[in-house]
Formats: C-alpha cells, sequence, structure tokens
C-alpha cells in the first residue's frame, strides 16, 4: 500500500487510484467519487443518482463499447459513453478492496 508521510511522522495512505465510470468493466463495483461537469449534463447524471459515496455495478455494455448498462440505488440506467466519461470513480465499495 501506497502511504505519504506529512511533517509530523503520521503516516497517511494514499488515496485510491480513480478512473472513470466508463473503464469499468462488466460485473466491477465503484464507487462514485465526483460527477466532473457543472452543466445540464452533470447536473443531470446528479439528479439520476450518481451522487459521491453511491456503489454502481457495471452489468454490461453494447458490443462497441456504447452504451453501458449500470445498476445503482436499486436500478439500472443506461449511460453513453459521452456521459459517463464525466462520473469519476474508485475501484470497489468504499473501504472494501477493489474487484479483481
Amino acid at each position: 500500500m501506497k502511504t505519504d508521510f506529512n511533517s509530523d511522522g503520521v503516516v497517511v495512505p494514499a488515496p485510491a487510484a480513480t478512473q472513470p465510470l466508463t473503464g469499468l468493466a462488466p460485473g466491477g463495483t465503484a464507487t462514485v467519487v465526483s460527477v466532473e461537469d457543472g452543466g445540464p449534463v452533470g447536473r443531470r447524471l446528479l439528479e439520476l443518482g450518481l451522487l459521491p459515496g453511491t456503489i454502481v455495478r457495471a452489468l454490461r455494455h453494447a458490443p462497441l463499447g456504447d452504451p453501458g448498462v449500470y445498476e445503482l440505488r436499486g436500478y439500472r440506467l443506461c449511460l453513453r459513453r459521452s456521459e459517463t466519461d464525466r462520473v469519476v470513480v474508485t475501484p470497489g465499495r468504499a473501504g472494501e478492496p477493489p474487484d479483481a
């Protein structure tokens, strides 16, 4: 595990690697970190439930990779790549190691 040392000598764990939701393979689980757009599309993604801390599972992608189906908050959501590129996630559930 990577760590950062601050000047007080206390070991602080390095932040988990982030990636866009687009990079989540089918069957993989991730936790939403942020939505990188303050415009209408970003607001709509937040309204759809892609809030920080939300657990998202990738179910499947179309044969050419666009669109993809994701499960979150008890429902399924189909999103295009241009939309999922705006959602930043950390692989795995919050507090758990990433999926293999």
